[in-house]
């Protein structure tokens, strides 16, 4: 991975509002310690990752404001070309079209959050959880009024997302190969629970955008998952015998079991040579990969896993399918690629 340059993170800090007027002086120290200098090169170095996550929140706070503005414009302009108020059109468009909850919708909240409500009966909670359900519905049917009114309404967002250069490493990858308009980085766990929730959602992507997206899966055990440093291992080793995706599927499948006995197991099971798998285990020649990638993931903010880059634009944790589409559709189009 190619390492940050000063002058990018003092970019990124700049953009935060976060350097100070005054520069260190030309040499470039920004404090000694007895005869030791510290210099704005390891300084900007070492609060990379902050100032990253930093970005990240700043984009997605300015990101959730414009959507807001956007959504009152187009309203406003509507409601001018229908000759009414925005209040009157609201009333039209959103809470008109929004039926009741229906008894099996309110007894399914009901049900579900049983635990949390203590003695309280379902009549006692019936008002609060139609109130609920209701403004469920009123934020989906504002969304899709808004989603409308862009078909009518010409809009074009400026506003671009930080992107952060995260290198393939030539690590294992599936999908559309590095002439896919989209490639998503991915670092995570094998004993991580979200990591093992993301990965439907993962599969999900590849299915529905089939070669526009290139996935790259780069290892990122926690040191709290005693397990997760083992199972990478042995999944590099069913790589180095072309066996990779299907033994990294049983790895998630089954991420309560990654003992020495299992990761062998489940060699045997996706068709591994058993003898060379298990001497690969033993000598780890991928340690130094492993390494790599979770030095090269702290680098670029990763905290947490699962992470992942798509296209350089970071999503972290275990998101849904829509926020994956939101994010690849935009840089699909950005690329002038369908996204259907």
């Amino acid at each position: 991975m190619k390492a940050a340059t000063p002058l990018v993170v003092a970019v990124l800090a700049v953009s935060l509002g976060i350097v100070p007027a005054v520069r260190a002086a030309d040499d470039g120290k920004v404090a000694t310690v007895g005869e030791h200098a510290i210099t704005r090169a390891q300084l900007e170095q070492h609060v990379r990752p902050k100032l990253i996550e930093l970005e990240n929140q700043r984009y997605e706070t300015l990101r959730e404001g414009l959507d807001e503005l956007i959504a009152e414009e187009l309203v406003k302009q509507e409601a001018s070309a229908r000759k009414t108020t925005a209040a009157e059109l609201e009333k039209q468009e959103v809470a008109a079209k929004v039926a009741e909850p229906t008894d099996d919708e309110v007894q399914k909240v009901y049900d579900a959050n049983k635990g949390q409500l203590g003695s309280q009966t379902l009549e006692q909670i019936r008002p609060r959880i139609v109130e609920y359900l209701k403004q469920q519905g009123m934020e989906r049917r504002r969304q899709a009024f808004v989603d409308e009114l862009k078909k009518t309404h010409k809009t074009t967002v400026a506003l671009r997302p930080p992107v952060i250069e995260v290198a393939a490493a030539g690590r294992p990858e599936r999908g559309g190969g590095a002439k896919a308009p989209v490639t998503i980085i991915e670092f995570s766990d094998y004993q991580c629970p979200f990591c093992g929730r993301a990965e439907g959602v993962v599969d999900e992507v590849m299915k529905h955008y089939g070669n526009k997206v290139r996935l790259v899966y780069r290892d990122f055990p926690l040191p709290m998952h005693p397990q997760a440093r083992p199972a990478s291992e042995a999944a590099n080793c069913a790589n180095a015998q072309g066996k990779f995706w299907e033994y990294h599927a049983a790895l998630f499948a089954n991420q309560t079991a990654l003992d020495e006995d299992k990761l062998k197991e489940y060699a045997k099971s996706v068709g591994l040579d058993a003898a060379k798998f298990e001497q690969c285990l033993k000598d780890k020649p991928f340690k130094a990969a492993i390494d790599k990638d979770v030095a090269d993931g702290e680098k670029v903010g990763v905290n947490g896993t699962p992470a992942f880059f798509i296209n350089g634009r970071m999503l972290s944790g275990a998101q849904p399918f829509d926020k994956f589409k939101e994010v690849i559709d935009e840089e699909l189009t950005a690329k002038g690629v369908s996204s259907s």
